[in-house]
């Protein structure tokens, strides 16, 4: 018996001793590794390349979840320092840029002056678009009063719908993520927008301004872009829009002047319209393998590339999605699924007019 106890007792010693020396391998595992990690860090932020620090900086501060990681290696200062924008310049929307001439009954799909052809005939062509550092889709919606902001009143403040619940919702072919909310540290349900939003002509969240520029189509199917306010929306009989920013293509000029597009790798998306009135709608995957997202300029040379007179940023991130035909047709960038937001751009079965 004695021999027994003996023996049992030198077992969980050793199991014991095997259990400390693995707990021991195991932390020292992940603190190399946090060492690593720190160490990159300082020589991305402390190192002699300023682009890069910009960059991440950029990217890091661009997501509610990880922008603390800026901060382990450089002071709030520095910090406000690199991400500062210029005031942004309220510049009115010259609506005779944009000419919409309707396409003859019964005609044959032929391509457009940018070469795009609608060949299944639904009126919305899927563009596959690619760069250096990411992949993703470009919209063509051809008649612009298909184009609504989808939002759901009774539930701001309470919750938010994922961008196919806002398609279902308004009985839409297609939809994308709109304007963005309040999200701190990633943990927001999308209930609570952060920037005015205007649905059905009727303004929601008036008093919370446009965030770095608005995107409104007008009752006349006009996008107009700019850092404006509630009496300017008003002004313009917006019916549809919301507020996110930068703006990207005003007046058929690109807005990358004096850093006011300086931005970093992420998941993108944004709306814009070219001049014979067809609304393009971006989304661009990011934080990923195939494709690690797209900077503000990476957007702009797009839009341009597809036509767009005036164009503006929607919210990126984790909300980058595009839903077409029952289904989502990008990777979302969310490691805790689809989520919810308080906006959505959404294309209805058939035009308003």
């Amino acid at each position: 018996m004695e021999e027994i106890t003996e023996v049992s007792s030198r077992h969980g010693k050793t199991v014991l001793k095997y259990l400390l020396r693995t707990l021991g391998v195991f932390f020292l595992t992940i603190a190399l590794i946090l060492a690593f990690l720190y160490s990159a860090l300082l020589i991305i932020c402390r190192g002699p390349s300023e682009s890069a620090r910009n960059l991440f900086v950029h990217s890091v501060r661009e997501t509610s979840a990880v922008g603390f990681l800026a901060n382990l290696v450089l002071s709030e200062a520095e910090i406000e320092a690199i991400v500062a924008r210029p005031e942004a310049q309220v510049q009115e929307t010259d609506t005779s840029l944009i000419s919409m001439a309707a396409a003859p009954e019964g005609s044959e799909p032929a391509a457009d002056p940018w070469g795009y052809t609608d060949d299944d005939g639904d009126g919305i062509i899927i563009v596959p678009v690619a760069g250096e550092s990411y992949v993703g889709k470009m919209m063509i919606v051809l008649d612009p009063s298909r184009v609504v902001l989808g939002c759901a009143p009774e539930r701001l403040g309470i919750s938010g719908c994922t961008v196919e619940e806002f398609a279902l919702r308004y009985d839409a072919v297609a939809a994308i993520n709109g304007g963005g909310f309040m999200d701190l540290n990633g943990g927001g349900n999308g209930s609570i927008p952060d920037t005015v939003l205007v649905s059905g002509g009727q303004i929601y969240n008036g008093g919370s301004g446009v965030g770095y520029g608005f995107v409104g189509i007008d009752s006349s199917y006009i996008l107009h872009v700019g850092f404006t306010s509630t009496d300017q929306i008003e002004q313009w009989d917006i019916q549809e829009g919301a507020g996110y920013g930068p703006v990207l293509v005003a007046n058929g000029q690109p807005q990358d002047t004096s850093g006011a597009l300086a931005s970093g790798l992420n998941p993108r998306t944004a709306i814009g319209q070219r001049s014979d009135g067809a609304i393009l709608m971006l989304v661009i995957d990011g934080r990923q393998p195939s494709s690690i997202g797209a900077t503000y300029t990476d957007e702009v040379d797009l839009m341009l590339k597809f036509g767009a007179v005036n164009a503006c940023n929607l919210d990126g991130g984790s909300s980058s999605l595009m839903w077409y035909n029952g289904e989502y047709i990008n990777n979302c960038a969310s490691v805790i699924g689809i989520r919810d937001i308080p906006s959505s751009f959404v294309v209805l079965k058939e035009g308003r007019k």
